[in-house]
């Protein structure tokens, strides 16, 4: 079995912290050492495909739930606080109602239990087809990029994935030809049948169209104890453009 790559930061009450699609344990360094100076032992997790964990074909939000609930299991964390943004969220939200003994609160960034459309293939298309053999510098690579991706805030938290393969060769640290493949498995629904009737937090961007009002009867069906947060004038990136508040909020909610 192979085992996901992590940074540990403090100590006390254990919480993993799950990234994003295309992202990576490293996008949260900065929150995690904030949660680890408020008392928590956090677990800064690359899901596999992503960061520096491994490399697999299979992908979907069962196997990603596996692979969280085998690393709890490995490193003796007991009634874990698990926070995921986006497909970190989807992927807490299957832990939580599939082994809901090991998840003593959760918190959901920006990401629904509904089913969304595939969305990111703009992304991953420019990706592929970014010359990487002909590139020695990351600015090389986001002026390329930017003839694609517009907004600057999104490519550089995609160029955070290069990195030196080798003297001269760059490569990515996401598993690319997987991603792309995977794209319908990521945006997959909760399964129906599924609740977690512990206290769960969903905080969600005021410009971001991820939860909409109408998603609460569904956020509630499967999580009754769901409560629904707000942070105003952010967008899907909510914990990276207003991380103080993003903070705030989840500490108060782990804090009740």
């Amino acid at each position: 079995m192979q085992s996901l790559h992590s940074k540990v930061l403090g100590e006390g009450r254990p919480m993993i912290i799950l990234h994003g699609f295309l992202g990576m344990s490293d996008n949260w360094k900065t929150l995690g050492s904030q949660y680890a100076e408020n008392g928590m032992e956090v677990h800064l997790i690359d899901q596999r495909n992503h960061g520096k964990s491994f490399h697999s074909e299979d992908f979907n939000y069962k196997i990603l739930s596996e692979d969280i609930r085998n690393y709890i299991e490995r490193h003796s964390l007991s009634e874990a606080i698990v926070l995921g943004h986006s497909m970190g969220g989807k992927t807490a939200m299957q832990l939580a109602c599939s082994y809901p003994h090991l998840v003593n609160k959760l918190i959901v960034a920006d990401i629904g239990p509904k089913q969304y459309p595939p969305h990111h293939q703009h992304i991953i298309n420019a990706l592929i087809e970014l010359p990487i053999n002909e590139i020695s510098t990351r600015g090389q690579a986001d002026t390329i990029l930017s003839k694609k991706i517009s907004d600057y805030g999104t490519r550089q938290f995609l160029l955070k994935n290069l990195y030196w393969v080798e003297k001269g060769k760059l490569g990515f640290r996401m598993n690319l030809p997987v991603l792309s493949a995977k794209m319908k498995e990521i945006g997959e629904a909760l399964p129906n049948n599924t609740f977690y009737s512990k206290p769960t937090l969903f905080v969600k961007g005021g410009n971001s169209d991820y939860i909409l009002l109408e998603d609460t009867p569904q956020i509630k069906k499967h999580f009754p104890l769901a409560s629904i947060e707000t942070i105003e004038n952010v967008g899907h990136w909510l914990h990276a453009e207003n991380p103080a508040l993003f903070l705030e909020k989840t500490l108060n909610f782990i804090n009740q």
